[in-house]
């Protein structure tokens, strides 16, 4: 029989040990060596890591191409409206910045959720008898994509799934596959200005859907959804029993000839979770302050949904205090002219851009109503030596040193995105490159059918 002694020795100021020696009959068992297991390195990534998939540095990093040396280049393809300089955020907005980091008062750590104060502004400038929101209604994020991470983290589980825009933001893919959350895509209707198949979206929903996300105003299309349509939508929403993950970052970025409408002052019985944040309203996406608006007037998440945002929160413990601290500021003292001189800009070079790009054979703009964003409709067949979007857009790149982001990126393949927000003497230049491209590669419907025989 096997027999054990367990010493503790204890010498002078030391704590004491443990000296344990393993007696056995015939055998003495060397502690640090399992038997029959020789150690070796075996580090993997994760399987998270290997579900997380971005399309659009999938696609940008594969273009293995070169922008012509004898052009500028031209970006039209990221959506940061600071690149180019010509979209300064407001004084007020800096100024809120630099009494918070002069005071000194916002240098440790913050509640996971966010000041207290800062809650109660963000609850207050939302806050409006349609939809009412007070202090606990609001979770301060890391910028809008985190908010958009907790909110599906919270509605989602594995083998679930959720009702993602085609053409749609990239991002939503990317975090529900990390999940393992299933996505299915519904359609958004070029013709309709972008409006949702409403019938093809009821079709896909089953007893496994989670939530819906609806993104308005619209990245990649640029498109703001009518008060009716969104009541639509809503009545989908409501038939189905499914929550809605409402992507309003560019809540209020429309143009003149447009209201937007937040999609949770025309319910009281669907529960929402809207996303925002400063990033595009307020021309500061590097700041990286977002957050959750709870919108839940028949108590259908309950506590549940509201405590477990507050227990996936503590994973970061928050965001930027400085820019917390600066929030109640930057929300109240922005002057409107500030909003209305960059909803100015951003009409004047849609309207550029898509009068320019209409008057081109072979492309086909849709008309945007906010945002940042023009979606462009390549017809194809008068391209025939492009096999896709891809293909269009990297010779575009070589040839007239322009880069605008296939739509492929986002589901939605032979369009292509142009981001408006730079300098409108680069818009006219951008066009213009863009027409000389079109123009040596049309062909009419002979002359594509000729080349295609050729192949």
């Amino acid at each position: 029989m096997d027999s054990y002694l367990i010493q503790v020795n204890g010498h002078g100021d030391h704590a004491p040990m443990l000296d344990v020696h393993l007696k056995s009959t015939g055998n003495t068992i060397s502690p640090g060596k399992a038997k029959g297991r020789k150690p070796r390195w075996a580090v993997r990534a994760s399987e998270m890591s290997k579900k997380t998939f971005n399309p659009v540095r999938a696609i940008v990093d594969s273009m293995k191409v070169e922008p012509n040396p004898k052009k500028a280049m031209i970006s039209l393809s990221l959506g940061d409206p600071t690149v180019f300089g010509n979209l300064p955020t407001n004084d007020e907005v800096t100024r809120a910045v630099k009494e918070v980091l002069d005071s000194g008062q916002c240098n440790g750590y913050a509640p996971s959720v966010g000041y207290q104060s800062c809650r109660e502004a963000v609850a207050a400038y939302y806050n409006c008898p349609e939809a009412p929101l007070k202090a606990q209604d609001v979770i301060l994020t890391s910028g809008c994509s985190q908010a958009i991470e907790l909110a599906l983290a919270v509605l989602a589980n594995p083998g679930q799934n959720i009702l993602v825009p085609r053409p749609g933001f990239s991002l939503y893919k990317t975090l529900a596959l990390s999940m393992g959350i299933e996505v299915k895509l519904y359609n958004l209707l070029p013709e309709k200005a972008w409006e949702i198949d409403l019938e093809h979206l009821e079709s896909l929903v089953d007893e496994k859907t989670a939530c819906l996300i609806v993104n308005n105003p619209s990245n990649p299309c640029g498109s703001v959804f009518s008060k009716s349509h969104l009541q639509e939508i809503l009545a989908v929403a409501s038939r189905q029993c499914v929550p809605i993950l409402a992507d309003e970052i560019y809540g209020d970025m429309v143009f003149a000839d447009c209201k937007y409408e937040p999609i949770a002052t025309l319910s009281t019985s669907v529960p929402i979770l809207s996303c925002g944040g400063l990033a595009k309203r307020w021309l500061v996406p590097g700041w990286r302050m977002g957050w959750i608006l709870i919108h839940d007037r028949r108590d259908i998440f309950g506590n549940e949904i509201r405590d477990g945002l507050v227990r996936l929160s503590q994973r970061i413990l928050g965001p930027c205090t400085i820019v917390q601290g600066a929030l109640e500021r930057i929300l109240h003292r922005t002057p409107p002219e500030f909003y209305h001189n960059t909803l100015s800009i951003l009409k004047s070079n849609a309207d550029l851009c898509y009068a320019a790009l209409s008057a081109i054979p072979g492309l086909q703009p849709v008309r945007p109503a906010g945002a940042m964003y023009l979606m462009v409709e390549i017809e194809m067949e008068h391209f025939p030596e492009f096999e896709n979007d891809v293909e269009f857009t990297e010779r575009l790149i070589s040839e007239q040193s322009v880069f605008c982001l296939p739509a492929t990126c986002f589901e939605y393949p032979n369009f292509f995105r142009v981001v408006i927000t730079v300098p409108e003497e680069m818009i006219l230049e951008a066009c213009s490159r863009i027409q000389e491209f079109c123009e040596m590669h049309y062909q009419g419907v002979e002359g594509a059918q000729d080349l295609e025989c050729d192949k």
